[in-house]
């Protein structure tokens, strides 16, 4: 009995039909064709395996390589020409085909019958399948296309966007051709009547990138393929309606998981398009646009543009509900479900791809596509830029509003309930968290009323928490600093708004972690997550905190009771930001400290009495502002000096305990007859902030790149004049006395020690006298001067050597007021978040790192290819766990597409 059994398996993959599949990569007739033969005919057989040989997107991607494509493009271009041309042909001939799409069912006896029919040789045609790998092969062999290009588009001009000129006769020509001519008639008669038969004219058709955007456009709205088979009204199967409800419709149409793998295959062809542009560099983003690009966002009609808009943004926005109960949906609402369900769900997927097509769409703005300027620091799209930017600044009603931002709070909320579960680790992080926040950042630039409508609910607040404990949670991972800088400007671009500081004295309904101590308002919520990033971050992100700093200034006017936990973080960020150490190692530092100074200054100026432990803060560290108001670059060298032999003194007790001798300090200090006593005079400040400052002391990394280092210069070099408080502000005469005897003090304490060859900054920046005093005589430090000066000797004798203020003292802070000093207070002016060129470049490079990230797996779309636009580091692979087996194990019985143990790489 058993002996037969090989007879009937003589082939291991018969049933299966992947006998072709295998031999294709190695096979004569297979993708090394491509390659060997030159001039393949478009009407060659051999072109009919691309159609009907692969079953999925894997296969396509597995099958045929980069390598595959790249050597053909180099031995026989003219063939990798023929499959684009043949493989879109035959899209377009399939959508217009009466049998697509082909008629499916989900029973288990129609599944069982096509899975047994795609292993014979002699298979009826189906045209669903034709047209997924016709749409596979374009997203395997463009990418291929565009990296070989690289700024050359000629293969792409003469394949994809040449249009064929055609001759078309004359309206009148079929008329002519039925009249008789009279032999009477004279030969120049009959010749006038002859010239409009002969007369023709030609017309040009669509380029075969035009049609491509039109195939993509139908296949996304059609109906049995990407929409519910029942909506199809008559024989016409492209219905332009929106997917779901929200924008723009008030109905479902429902959904199910062939549908959506379908709009995922369509949606991932149009990404690919739109990557034309990261295998551009950066220097060339603005200058060598996409054509792709801006055909979609300038020629396509406004029907389609409002059509895929709506139907991205509400698939979006729906992510916490859904219309499809599987198994995976189910098992999605139980803990721990992602260590055992590990692949891919179809809903997920195309929440995420639907986000990162928005991002990119409504980010792009090359070439003729920029916004045009509305005054010296504003612009804004047209219906001729970008059609996406432009309707997006057209929404207007208020249901459209709140949809929009329930639907990313939902989203955020999400996320948040994976980081505060009971159970530690039982959720997985959301994927689309980068594109969510990257959304609503466009969101709130481009429509300035759904920026007030955000800030006039009662959830802003809330959200803004959001923001920054997420900010916080991801600060320590080096793949998302592009994330957290996105926060840090969000942020900042948000607290410029007068409604913000409005909403500052409100209470944070969510829950937050004990180990933010006791939290009231929003405003101390900033405040202690703004310390914890700069704090923890040992300077990793020095990027974030000119934007974080900036955005404590532009609220501080409207502080309100501020506690005591708050207090003393603004008072430790402006000790660790007056540190020598860090003000000498970089040229922006001194503006993080001049931000924080202006943050002192509003409080005094709006509401002194209303924070009385911000002003007692003041109060104590009133030495170091002292040291400020006359800060020279030999004072601040010998104190880095000091820290650092201080260091190693330490050190070497720590490794011989048993060693003893004086520290070499007081040996830097020689010739400095008062040095002795401001070094003990500044112990208590710095036992105060000893914790910071020793993180600013210990690590001082460099920049990421050279983008990084760009932007931030242009958001730390605000002049004196644009800032809320400048120089001459309304003070009283024994004030500007006092800042008269302070800058000559600054100047004339300059000692030979400033000439000292000592590299302390960061890439080699070394400071001098000069660029000291240029920083130094503009710090605001007039207001707290006169604060200090005037309230200092009735709070020390209130205080006694006590170390916590008296009721006394806090009674008497709350009563104190300057009007006879400073009679009038500045007008608010807030610092707003300006777009430039390195911003549009760092904030386009960072979402399509994102998208390339995503699409590493399972399939690798960008895999193997030269990216120009960012650089991608690649990480040792590391090794497979336990879990990854039997969650893979087990989501293959579900059918669910497994994720590949290949090496992990991030893009910067």
């Amino acid at each position: 009995m058993f002996a037969k059994i090989p007879q009937q398996f003589t082939a291991p993959f018969g049933l299966l039909g992947d006998e072709a599949k295998l031999a294709f990569p190695s096979s004569p007739n297979g993708i090394s064709k491509l390659s060997n033969v030159r001039n393949i005919p478009a009407s060659d057989t051999y072109w009919e395996q691309y159609f009907v040989l692969f079953d999925s997107a894997s296969e396509v991607f597995s099958l045929i390589t980069p390598h595959h494509v790249r050597r053909a493009l180099t031995d026989a271009p003219e063939n990798v020409a023929t499959l684009i041309q043949v493989v879109s042909s035959r899209l377009f001939n399939s959508i217009s085909d009466h049998t697509f799409p082909s008629s499916t069912t989900g029973s288990v006896a129609a599944y069982a019958s096509s899975f047994i029919k795609s292993a014979s040789i002699s298979q009826e045609k189906n045209a669903t399948k034709e047209v997924l790998n016709c749409l596979r092969v374009l997203q395997r062999v463009l990418p291929v296309v565009f990296e070989v290009e690289g700024e050359s588009n000629t293969f792409e001009l003469e394949i994809l966007w040449k249009k064929e000129e055609v001759k078309e006769n004359a309206d009148g020509m079929e008329a002519a051709q039925f009249v008789i001519e009279d032999e009477d008639e004279s030969d120049l008669e009959a010749e006038g009547r002859q010239t409009p038969q002969t007369k023709s004219k030609t017309k040009l058709l669509p380029s075969l990138g035009e049609r491509l955007f039109s195939a993509i456009t139908d296949l996304m709205f059609c109906c049995g393929f990407t929409l519910p088979k029942n909506i199809q009204v008559d024989y016409h199967k492209i219905n332009y309606v929106i997917w779901e409800k929200g924008i723009g419709s008030a109905t479902s149409l429902g959904n199910n998981n062939m549908y959506d793998s379908n709009k995922i295959e369509v949606l991932r062809l149009l990404l690919v398009l739109l990557s034309r542009q990261i295998y551009i560099p950066a220097s060339s983003l603005f200058t060598n646009p996409s054509l792709f690009a801006l055909h979609i966002v300038q020629k396509m009609p406004r029907r389609d543009v409002l059509t895929i808009l709506c139907s991205l943004l509400n698939t979006a926005m729906n992510s916490s509900t859904t219309d499809t109960i599987t198994i995976g949906t189910i098992a999605g609402k139980l803990p721990y479900n992602h260590l055992v369900f590990k692949g891919e769900d179809p809903r997920t997927t195309l929440i995420t791809t639907c986000l990162q097509v928005l991002c990119v769409l409504l980010d792009f703005q090359s070439g003729t596509a920029r916004d045009h300027l509305v005054d010296a620091q504003t612009a804004s799209p047209t219906v001729k830029t970008n059609t996406f930017r432009y309707f997006i600044m057209k929404l207007h009603r208020t249901q459209d509003f709140e949809y929009l931002f329930e639907g990313i709070m939902n989203i955020m909320e999400q996320q948040i309930a994976t980081v505060k579960n009971l159970l530690p680790g039982a959720k997985k992080s959301l994927p689309y968290m980068t594109e969510t926040i990257i959304l609503f950042w466009k969101l709130i630039e481009l429509n300035k009323n759904f920026c007030a409508f955000v800030l006039d609910s009662e959830k802003s607040m809330d959200f803004i928490a959001y923001l920054l404990f997420y900010c916080v949670e991801i600060k320590d991972k080096p793949q998302q600093h592009g994330v957290c800088r996105a926060i840090s400007y969000i942020v900042q671009a948000l607290s410029a708004e007068p409604a913000f500081g409005s909403r500052l004295s409100n209470p944070i309904r969510v829950q937050i972690p004990t180990k933010w101590g006791p939290v009231d308002t929003a405003a101390e919520f900033m405040i202690h997550a703004v310390y914890s990033i700069v704090a923890t971050t040992s300077g990793s992100l020095t990027s974030l905190y000119p934007a974080l700093i900036i955005a404590l200034s532009n609220a501080a006017p409207y502080f309100n009771h501020i506690g005591v936990s708050a207090s003393a973080r603004l008072i430790q960020l402006f000790t660790s930001f007056s540190n020598p150490l860090f003000l000498l190692s970089d040229e922006g530092h001194p503006r993080l400290l001049f931000f924080m100074l202006e943050v002192f200054s509003s409080v005094i100026y709006y509401h002194l009495g209303e924070n009385p432990n911000i002003t007692y803060g003041i109060l104590q560290s009133r030495k170091t502002f002292e040291d400020l108001g006359t800060f020279t670059l030999a004072r601040g060298l010998r104190e880095v000096k000091r820290a650092q032999l201080a260091k190693e003194e330490l050190a070497k007790r720590l490794a011989n305990p048993n060693s003893k001798g004086k520290t070499p300090v007081h040996d830097i200090e020689m010739g400095d007859a008062g040095a002795e006593k401001a070094r003990l005079l500044e112990s208590e400040g710095a036992s105060r902030g000893g914790d910071s400052q020793e993180r600013e002391q210990d690590s001082e990394s460099p920049r990421g790149s050279q983008g990084d280092e760009t932007v931030t210069r242009s958001l730390m070099s605000p002049t004196s004049e644009t800032g809320p408080y400048t120089q001459d502000s309304s003070i009283s005469e024994k004030a500007r006395g006092k800042m008269r005897e302070r800058r000559s003090l600054s100047i004339d304490t300059i000692s030979p020690l400033d000439r000292l060859p000592l590299t302390i900054g960061r890439n080699g920046f070394v400071p001098t006298q000069e660029w000291v005093t240029s920083w130094q005589q503009g710090l605001l430090l007039d207001t707290v001067m006169i604060f200090i000066s005037d309230v200092i000797q009735r709070v020390e004798d209130m205080q006694r050597h006590r170390t916590v203020p008296s009721a006394e003292v806090t009674k008497f802070l709350s009563s104190v007021k300057l009007d006879h000093v400073i009679p009038s207070k500045p007008p608010i002016t807030p610092r707003r978040f300006l777009w430039s060129d390195a911003s549009l470049v760092w904030l386009t490079s960072l979402i399509w790192g994102e998208i390339y990230v995503r699409g590493m797996s399972p399939l690798g779309i960008w895999n193997a290819t030269n990216v120009r636009l960012f650089l991608v580091k690649h990480t040792q692979t590391q090794q497979r766990q336990i879990t990854e087996t039997v969650s893979n194990v087990v989501g293959g019985f579900l059918r669910r597409t497994s994720d590949t143990a290949q090496a992990r790489q991030r893009a910067i």
